[in-house]
C-alpha cells in the first residue's frame, strides 16, 4: 500500500500523520498497530515516536487515534494533538477547533508564537482524575498524592493521576533526577508487576524557579521521550497542588525538546490544563509499505524549513536548564 505521510514533532516528541480525511486510506485495527511498529522503527528511514491518525468524526470537526511504537494504542497525546490540531485548522481554514480523542472531545486553537516564527497551538487536557481506578494501579487506597510507595521507593514521595492516560509523578532533587533510579522504576512498573497492570507514564519533575520546572518522561510504550504533553501537563497540576506553582498563571515547562507552557484550571475541585506549544513540521513523505513483507520504502521526500527556526528556541531552553545546573 502506498502512505502519505508528513513528520512532524511537538517539544521534540516526533510522530507521523497520516490523513484519513482527505485520502481513501482503509486500515484494519492490525494494520495500524503493524504500521506503526514498522515505520516508527527507529532503524528505519523514518523513525518516530508514534503515528497520528487523522480521522473524520461524526460531531466534532476531526478525530486523532494515538498509537505508540509498540503498537499500542494510547488514549491521549498532548504533544500529538497540537500536530492534529495544527493539521486540522489549517486543512479547514480554522483558528478554532474541536478534537475527538478515545475519552474526551478537546478544544485546540492557534495561538501567539511562543517562540519568533515557531508555529504554536493550545490544546486542552481534561479529563483529569485522581482515583486510582482509573489509571488503574492497585493500592489500598482511593487515590494517591505526594505519598511513598515502598515497593518502588523508600526515599521518592509519589502522586498518581489520569489525563486520561495514567500518570506517575515525583518530585525530585537534582541527584534523584540525575540518578538511574527513574529509569529503574519506569521498567519496573512497565513489565509484568502488581500494582500497574497496565504500566504506567512516569515523570520526575524539578522545580526550577517560580513558574519554571523541568519534566523528565518515561513513557509506556515507548521509553524515555524527548517531552511528553500529557506528562508536563499533569507534572505541572502536580506542582501547583504541592504549593510550588499557582493555578490560572503561566508554568514554563522545559524538557530535553525544547519549551512549552502550561496552565492549569480549577473548577469546583475539577481541573484541566492548557498546553501551548509548538507544531512543527520537519518533512513530507511517501511510502509503500508490505505489511505482509513487514517492510517499506520513501518514494518521495520533500524537507519542509521549519525546523531550523525550532532549534533555536530548543537551544535557549538547554541554555536555561544548563545555567540550573542539568
Amino acid at each position: 500500500m502506498q502512505i502519505e505521510l508528513i513528520k512532524g514533532h511537538g517539544s521534540g516528541n516526533d510522530f507521523l500523520l497520516i490523513d484519513e480525511i482527505t485520502n481513501s486510506y482503509s486500515f484494519s485495527e492490525h494494520e495500524r498497530a503493524k504500521i506503526a511498529t514498522l515505520l516508527c522503527d527507529r532503524n528505519s528511514e523514518l523513525g518516530a515516536d508514534g503515528i497520528l491518525f487523522i480521522m473524520n468524526s461524526d460531531h466534532a470537526d476531526g478525530r486523532m487515534r494515538v498509537f505508540n511504537t509498540d503498537g499500542s494504542e494510547a488514549s491521549m497525546c498532548g504533544n500529538g494533538l497540537r500536530l492534529v490540531a495544527r493539521y486540522v485548522c489549517e486543512m479547514k481554514g480554522l483558528n478554532e477547533a474541536i478534537i475527538e480523542t478515545m475519552k474526551a472531545d478537546l478544544k485546540v486553537s492557534k495561538q501567539q508564537d511562543i517562540y519568533p516564527n515557531v508555529t504554536t497551538y493550545q490544546v486542552e487536557i481534561s479529563p483529569v482524575s485522581f482515583f486510582l481506578e482509573d489509571l488503574p494501579l492497585k493500592l489500598d487506597q482511593p487515590n494517591l498524592l505526594n505519598e511513598k510507595i515502598p515497593e518502588l521507593s523508600q526515599e521518592l514521595t509519589f502522586s498518581a493521576l489520569a489525563v486520561p492516560n495514567p500518570h506517575l509523578i515525583s518530585v525530585v532533587n537534582t541527584e534523584q533526577l540525575q540518578s538511574g533510579v527513574q529509569k529503574e522504576i519506569s521498567e519496573k512498573v512497565n513489565n509484568p508487576n502488581e500494582l500497574f497492570l497496565d504500566g504506567v507514564n512516569v515523570s520526575f519533575v524539578k522545580s526550577l524557579a517560580e513558574g519554571s520546572i523541568y519534566v523528565n518522561t518515561f513513557e509506556r510504550g515507548v521509553g524515555f521521550t524527548n517531552a511528553c504533553g500529557t506528562a508536563m501537563s499533569a507534572s505541572s497540576l502536580v506542582t501547583c497542588l504541592q504549593g510550588l506553582n499557582n493555578v490560572e498563571e503561566i508554568i514554563n515547562v522545559f524538557n530535553n525538546g525544547g519549551r512549552v507552557q502550561c496552565v492549569v484550571h480549577e473548577n469546583d475541585e475539577n481541573y484541566s490544563i492548557d498546553l501551548i506549544g509548538n507544531a512543527t513540521y520537519m518533512y513530507q513523505a511517501q511510502v509503500d509499505v508490505d505489511l505482509e513483507r513487514e517492510g517499506f520504502s520513501v518514494s518521495s521526500k520533500e524537507e519542509f524549513t521549519e525546523q531550523s527556526t525550532y532549534e533555536k528556541l530548543q537551544a535557549d531552553a538547554q541554555e536555561y536548564l544548563q545555567k540550573a545546573g542539568l
